[in-house]
This record gives C-alpha cells, sequence and structure tokens, in this order.
C-alpha cells in the first residue's frame, strides 16, 4: 500500500516508521491520540475503487489522517466489497496494533456498514463484526463509524 497525506504529500518511510514518527510528535506536543482505521469503496466503471484511512484524533485537537487508494478491476458483490473493506482496515490495524499498544494509544476499526436492515449494506453486518472482534478490535459501524463512512468516503 501506498500512503499520503491528505494535502497529497506522499508518506516515502515505512508505515510503521510514519506512524511512530506521527505518534512520539503528536504526544511531545502534548496531545493525546486515538486512531481509527477504516475503508471505503466505489464502484466506477468497471473498477472497483478503494480508499482505506487511518485517523488520528487528538483529544479535543482535531485530527488529521493518512490515505491509500487503490483499484481493482473485478465484479462482485456488495456484501463482498463490505468484507473486503473490512479486510483492508483489519490489515492496517493488525500491523499497527503493536505499536499503538507501545504507546498506549486506542485503536478502533470502522465499518462502512449500516446497522439498519433496511439497507443492504447490513447484509454483512454479523461477518464484519464478528471478524473486526475476533482479531481483538474494538469495532464501530454506521453512524459512528467516521473513519469509513466520511473520511475514507471523502477520498475515493
Amino acid at each position: 500500500m501506498h500512503w499520503r497525506r491528505l494535502n497529497g504529500q506522499r508518506i516515502d518511510q515505512p508505515l510503521l516508521t510514519a506512524v511512530e514518527e506521527t505518534i512520539r510528535r503528536e504526544t511531545a506536543a502534548g496531545y493525546q491520540l486515538k486512531v481509527c482505521i477504516g475503508t471505503d469503496s466505489q464502484v466506477i466503471g468497471g473498477e472497483v475503487h478503494f480508499a482505506t484511512v487511518i485517523v488520528f484524533l487528538r483529544e479535543k485537537r482535531g485530527g488529521f489522517m493518512f490515505i491509500s487508494n487503490d483499484k481493482m478491476q473485478r465484479t462482485m458483490t456488495l456484501r463482498e466489497r463490505m468484507i473486503l473493506e473490512v479486510g483492508r482496515s483489519v490489515e492496517v490495524a493488525y500491523s499497527l496494533c503493536e505499536l499503538l499498544d507501545r504507546y498506549d494509544i486506542a485503536l478502533e476499526v470502522h465499518a462502512d456498514i449500516n446497522t439498519d436492515p433496511t439497507f443492504e449494506s447490513n447484509t454483512a453486518l454479523k461477518e464484519a463484526m464478528g471478524y473486526i472482534l475476533s482479531m481483538g478490535f474494538v469495532f464501530k459501524a454506521k453512524p459512528d463509524a467516521f473513519a469509513s463512512s466520511s473520511c475514507a468516503d471523502k477520498v475515493i
């Protein structure tokens, strides 16, 4: 995965290094951090475009994010797409969890899945929730999953 900041600046160093430098800088500045990871996707033509975000929240002081975009040419059901989104978020969360634990940073994984059964994305809710919780992560779904449903959605 290739990462960038919201302003388009590429993150050329390994993700773990960039995240650790960010944690050190922000905590040295006196901020209490929380990290939220989420992925959203959209079908555009014959491609599925994905955006995965790592949102760094400064307690009562706003936040910022790292972004990774990807696309694949493949036809899939909405349910399959939702599970792929969750899989991408869990992969990133898993790669960062040891580092975040070391610095005592709270982590949430956000799924762009609606908790209202009248929405089609709800068909993947139980699987996504089970997957995320079984990995030991805090799970958030819509309307509380802002990392996926707001942040990632804006950068697809």
